[in-house]
């Protein structure tokens, strides 16, 4: 007996409704969604159930983007994607791992939910315009437009030096270790002058509601942290693909990603709203 194609591409589901909601909750309960309309279709007349099953993802996920759009415009302090445990294995596709890295998400997230669709099944699934048409409901000519808007759009704000993961890792060691003995010249040193901490609490954790700029603010922040804890660890992890750290203060978690670019840290997102920290004990499936 052939395996069930819905559990075939389960990860690939996965994947599009988390790039498409920058929340694996609600990634999981689209697949969730989509798997009880599979379940009552005749899948013998499913010519192709790949792009059938990524049609009823896309559509469920765009009702999820527009419910959950007017949802975060009350959401306290500043909204950060829900980061994913990954294996290293996901760092080796590199346009994967670009496309669910933090920094990616939350550029995503500054996009309509229109947008964020066609932008996610054209630029990192390489669907065909007509199937993205169909699946958004709108014409083949039209999703050509939106998709070069959002490539555009997109390409403006995504960090633009690409470093080797080896390099990435060394500079996230080096700051980790900065934070963890509190050594201010050290941690000015490894971020950029304009470096930018945005960080995520959700009115549910210790936060600054807006993003801090500036290598001297966040270094002092950082260091101070650490010296009025009674506990401090900071560990590495691999987080959406890329190297990563799990930062505990005092009983409280938070996931830390940093992007890096010339050998310095230019923007640290620090995810500590306890909500979105269930996925940071099992590594998620994720697939193009």
């Amino acid at each position: 007996m052939s395996e069930d194609p819905f559990v075939a591409h389960r990860s690939l589901l996965f994947t599009v409704a988390y790039e498409m909601l920058g929340s694996a909750t609600d990634a999981e309960d689209v697949v969730q969604e989509s798997w009880l309309r599979w379940a009552d279709v005749d899948q013998s007349q499913v010519s192709d159930p790949r792009a059938y099953l990524v049609r009823v993802v896309t559509r469920q996920a765009l009702n999820r983007l527009r419910t959950l759009s007017r949802r975060r415009e009350e959401y306290v302090g500043e909204w950060l994607p829900e980061p994913l445990l990954t294996s290293p294995d996901v760092a080796e596709d590199v346009e994967l791992a670009e496309s669910v890295s933090i920094a990616m998400l939350t550029v995503l997230e500054t996009l309509g939910p229109t947008e964020r669709a066609v932008f996610v099944l054209r630029e990192v699934f390489d669907l065909p315009y007509g199937e993205i048409a169909e699946a958004i409901g709108k014409s083949a000519p039209a999703v050509r437009q939106i998709a070069r808007r959002a490539r555009d759009y997109v390409a403006a704000r995504r960090p633009r030096v690409q470093v080797s993961r080896p390099e990435q890792q060394a500079v996230v060691e080096r700051f980790l270790l900065a934070v963890r003995t509190g050594q201010l010249q050290e941690l000015m040193r490894v971020m950029a002058p304009d470096v930018v901490l945005v960080a995520d609490g959700g009115g549910l954790a210790a936060a600054a509601r807006v993003p801090i700029h500036g290598a001297e603010l966040v270094a002092t922040l950082l260091a101070r942290a650490d010296r009025v804890v009674a506990s401090f660890e900071a560990t590495p992890v691999w987080l959406n693909g890329a190297p990563a750290a799990r930062i505990e203060i005092d009983g409280q978690v938070a996931a830390v990603s940093l992007v890096v670019e010339n050998g310095q840290v230019t923007r640290i997102y620090a995810m500590a709203n306890p909500q979105k920290l269930t996925r940071l004990d099992t590594p998620a499936e994720l697939a193009r």
